[in-house]
């Protein structure tokens, strides 16, 4: 059994909850508030942009030019292609992307940004890879099961996201970070496999999180202080 194969059996509990989110079972159903999927794509946009500062990083400690090719061309993929789910939740509600984009991260998003980051900049490229990873892994997995268990179509409220993420391209590339990790594992001690299985298994649980997040239309709290008018 591979590194990431042992992952994902011990994280299932995880992927079984996300699966059974009602923001993810409402994608599948056509039925999701709008007010949570704006939320959504207010903090989707930004974590994006962050994962592409981490896959930044992941550059700067990459020792050959197999792992520069690598990052750069994630970063590309979020830049150039994962707009179009977002789009189609925007077409859904009715509202612009531009009007959605450049909002602070609420409290969830913001703590994801931050343990990802963390891992990045104290860890090795296996950390960063641990701590990414769950991102595209799950989404892929969302996508094929809704695909399996509604079937949708063309006219489907929510097809071409579903669609986006059960794709084959999308297969390909949860596939290359997976194996990237496996050999990064297989020559690690294990103490860095230890932290690499923390990681994931943290990141796991805020992909839940995030769904919540968006879900409940999360805030920051708010209080007035004293010197507040």
């Amino acid at each position: 059994m591979s590194f990431t194969e042992m992952l994902r059996r011990e994280n299932n509990d995880i992927f079984e909850a996300v699966f059974n989110h009602p923001f993810v079972e409402g994608i599948g159903k056509g039925d999701v508030p709008h007010d949570s999927i704006a939320h959504y794509i207010k903090a989707d946009y930004e974590y994006l942009n962050a994962f592409m500062h981490i896959y930044g990083v992941g550059i700067s400690k990459s020792t050959n030019r197999k792992d520069i090719e690598y990052f750069n061309e994630q970063v590309g993929f979020v830049l150039n292609s994962e707009t179009h789910p977002h789009q189609n939740f925007c077409d859904v509600i009715g509202v612009g992307y531009d009007e959605l984009q450049g909002y602070p991260l609420p409290p969830t998003a913001d703590h994801y940004v931050k343990h990802m980051m963390y891992h990045a900049q104290l860890g090795g490229l296996g950390e960063i890879l641990a701590a990414m990873l769950p991102c595209p892994w799950t989404y892929l997995e969302i996508g094929q099961h809704l695909m399996k268990k509604y079937q949708p179509g063309p006219d489907d409220t929510f097809y071409p996201w579903i669609k986006f993420y059960a794709d084959e391209e999308f297969d390909t590339l949860s596939h290359a970070m997976r194996n990237r990790l496996d050999e990064v594992a297989d020559e690690a001690s294990e103490a860095e496999r230890q932290r690499m299985k923390d990681a994931f298994r943290k990141s796991c649980q805020l992909e839940w999180k995030f769904w919540e997040m968006a879900y409940i239309c999360e805030e920051w709290p708010q209080w007035k202080g004293v010197n507040s008018k």
